[in-house]
C-alpha cells in the first residue's frame, strides 16, 4: 500500500470511529494486564463477564495474593485455558509485589518477564494504560495487515514492526484498536463485509465479497 493510501486508510477508519478503544473493561494498569492476560484464546465479552465481579475486589496486585490461586479460579472458571492463566495471574502478582512495590512496570521487557504476559499482552498495557505507541499484533490485526496489504509479514512481530515503520501520525496512538475493530466486525476472517468496508477501495484484497442476496418474501 502507497504512502497516501496508507494516511487515508488510516484516516477513513478515525471518521468512522473518532475515539477507538480496547473493548476490555479495567480500572487500572494493573487490571488491565490481568485481563489482557485472561483474553488469550477468548473473546473480551467473556471476559468482561468474569472480571466485573472480580475488579470489583481486586484492584492491586496484593488484593490478587490475598484472594488466592483457588479464589481467583472461581471468578474466571468460564473463561477457556482458567487453571494455567490462574496460576500465571497469581506469579505475576508476586513478582509485581515483590520487584516492583505492587505497580505495573512502564518497559516491554519488564512487562514481558511476567507469567502470561507476551509481547502482544505488554504492547496493549503500553498502549492502553500508559500512552505508548505500540503495535499489539493479534490474530485480526495480522489478518487485516496481510490481506489489505497494509502490513504485510509472516509472524506477528514482522507484521508489528512493519506497522511501526509505516503508520504516520496522527494515527499511531489508536491504530491498534483501529485494526482490531475492523478485523473483528468488518474484515472477518471466513468473509469479510467488503460491501460496506470505507476502505475497501485501498484495499489489496482481489476477491471481494459481494452484499448478500436479500431473500425473497
Amino acid at each position: 500500500m502507497k504512502k497516501d493510501d496508507i494516511f487515508e486508510f488510516y484516516s477513513r477508519l478515525a471518521e468512522d470511529n473518532p475515539n477507538p478503544e480496547t473493548e476490555l473493561e479495567y480500572g487500572n494498569p494493573y487490571q488491565l494486564v490481568v485481563a489482557v492476560a485472561l483474553s488469550a484464546q477468548a473473546t473480551d465479552v467473556g471476559v468482561n463477564k468474569a472480571t466485573r465481579a472480580l475488579f470489583d475486589k481486586v484492584k492491586t496486585p496484593e488484593q490478587m495474593l490475598a484472594l488466592g490461586e483457588d479464589g481467583l479460579k472461581e471468578h474466571i472458571k468460564t473463561i477457556g485455558l482458567f487453571n494455567q492463566k490462574a496460576k500465571n495471574v497469581i506469579k505475576a502478582a508476586q513478582i509485581l509485589v515483590n520487584d516492583y512495590d505492587g505497580e505495573v512496570p512502564q518497559d516491554r521487557d519488564a512487562l514481558e518477564r511476567l507469567p502470561g504476559v507476551g509481547r502482544k499482552t505488554a504492547n496493549v498495557v503500553l498502549n492502553c494504560a500508559f500512552g505508548q505507541e505500540t503495535f499489539a499484533v493479534d490474530t485480526h490485526i495480522f489478518r487485516v495487515g496481510n490481506r489489505t496489504g497494509l502490513a504485510r509479514g509472516k509472524t506477528p512481530l514482522a507484521v508489528e514492526k512493519k506497522l511501526d515503520k509505516v503508520t504516520p501520525q496522527p494515527f499511531r496512538l489508536g491504530a491498534h484498536h483501529w485494526l482490531i475493530l475492523h478485523g473483528r466486525y468488518t474484515c472477518k476472517a471466513r468473509t469479510p463485509e467488503c460491501w460496506r468496508c470505507v476502505v475497501a477501495d485501498l484495499c489489496a484484497y482481489k476477491k471481494k465479497s459481494p452484499a448478500p442476496k436479500r431473500k425473497k418474501a
